[in-house]
């Protein structure tokens, strides 16, 4: 997938694309907003960056994973080669292998916390200034519907793009919000979509 980034003062403008790319038929799971005026973000219907998601916890907490899984091994390859575990058993390294990896997973991502994001380093700048960044993740049936779009916006600035590894999660959250819908229209509420 491939994530496009654009910026602009106006929250007005962005709520509206917002839902100008969602009637053009790209999911509300694909477009976010980052912004620091949450006040703002409060007033209009968008879908905003998750404050988790602001910081680098996912990223680290996948560098510190790797480095878990590299732990782990350590501690399993030495009980094998220093004979212990004939002695003692695999169980107490195996234990510990798995703490190795839960506590360099952990640590990693408390790290990543106190971490902005890295693809959201390069606007701190404007989102400090006031501005606003909108991103769309898009397929390749996607990109056309939004170029579509965006056209009809000649002050929303591009800002970037970047490629994502996302399909699947976003794959994931279009099947979640289709089932909480289901399940909002089952309890008798209507979805954000039907107000």
């Amino acid at each position: 997938m491939k994530r496009f980034y654009y910026m602009s003062d106006d929250l007005d403008d962005l709520e509206q694309i917002e839902h100008d790319l969602e009637a053009g038929g790209i999911p509300r799971t694909q477009i976010y907003l980052l912004s620091n005026d949450d006040v703002g973000l409060d007033n209009h219907d968008v879908n905003r960056v998750a404050s988790f998601l602001k910081t680098d916890v996912i990223h680290s907490g996948e560098i510190g994973a790797v480095l878990g899984l590299a732990i782990a091994a350590l501690i399993l390859l030495v009980a094998y080669f220093s004979g212990i575990t004939a002695q003692v058993g695999w169980v107490p390294f195996i234990f510990l292998a798995i703490v190795g990896f839960g506590f360099a997973t952990w640590e990693a991502g408390f790290i990543g916390m106190q971490v902005p994001n890295v693809h959201f380093a390069k606007y701190e700048k404007a989102l400090a200034k006031g501005r606003h960044v909108l991103f769309v993740e898009t397929g390749v049936e996607d990109k056309k519907k939004l170029k579509k779009v965006l056209k009809r916006y000649p002050k929303l600035e591009r800002a970037g793009t970047e490629v994502t590894h996302t399909g699947l999660f976003m794959l994931a959250l279009r099947t979640w919000e289709k089932l909480r819908s289901r399940a909002l229209i089952f309890q008798g509420r209507p979805s954000k979509q039907q107000q």
